[in-house]
């Protein structure tokens, strides 16, 4: 074999290996993509422990990183709706509580064990006025891939997601609003945070 094919093959071996790690090299420019990143990184973590930990454990190893990369309040009083502006500040509080319990619950259950999978995310990122579009995809070991897309805003000197769309457009927020504004409507803030509550007490009854 020549030297240049040599090298050639070698190169292509290291590709390979490697392409998690080359991807996340391009993007490290960006610091609403390295919070997607810091979060899947964390979360490839937990998957990969996943027997080890159990459900309740990878939910309390999951609470500190969704806290630091997801706007929770926000994403409570969007998935609320205007009803949000007439509810007490006690009442808000409870509501965004049981809402960060519900989403850490969501990836705690359904990001349970590892199997190969990759969380690639786009370096090159969206505007939308004054936010951040960052596109990613789940790549099973098998090939095929689902979007999840994130919209992110300021907090203070860090980006957090305000927003996530499943299958790359549909808003989980949005999704939420008409459930969460109707419960209200019928049975006020206090019971929509024992309806959600009674969801996650469900899913965390599981293993």
């Amino acid at each position: 074999m020549s030297m240049t094919r040599f090298v050639f093959a070698a190169l292509m071996i290291l590709i390979g290996l490697q392409p998690v790690r080359m991807y996340a090299a391009d993007t490290a420019a960006d610091p609403a993509v390295r919070q997607i990143e810091s979060f899947y990184a964390a979360l490839l973590d937990t998957m990969k422990r996943g027997d080890q930990l159990g459900l309740q454990g990878r939910h309390l190893k999951l609470t500190p990183i969704t806290e630091e990369i997801f706007d929770l309040a926000a994403m409570a009083q969007l998935s609320v709706g205007p009803s949000w502006s007439s509810l007490s500040e006690s009442e808000k509080q409870g509501i965004v509580e049981a809402f960060k319990r519900m989403t850490i619950a969501n990836y705690a259950k359904n990001f349970a064990k590892f199997a190969g999978e990759q969380f690639l995310v786009e370096p090159l990122v969206k505007t939308r006025n004054s936010d951040k579009i960052v596109e990613s995809k789940l790549l099973s070991s098998d090939s095929s891939s689902v979007p999840f897309n994130y919209r992110m805003h300021l907090v203070g000197d860090k980006w957090k997601i305000v927003d996530i769309y499943l299958n790359g457009y549909v808003s989980q927020l949005a999704l939420r609003r008409a459930d969460f504004s109707s419960t209200i409507t019928s049975a006020g803030a206090a019971g929509l945070v024992k309806k959600i509550n009674e969801m996650v007490d469900k899913q965390m009854n599981g293993s």
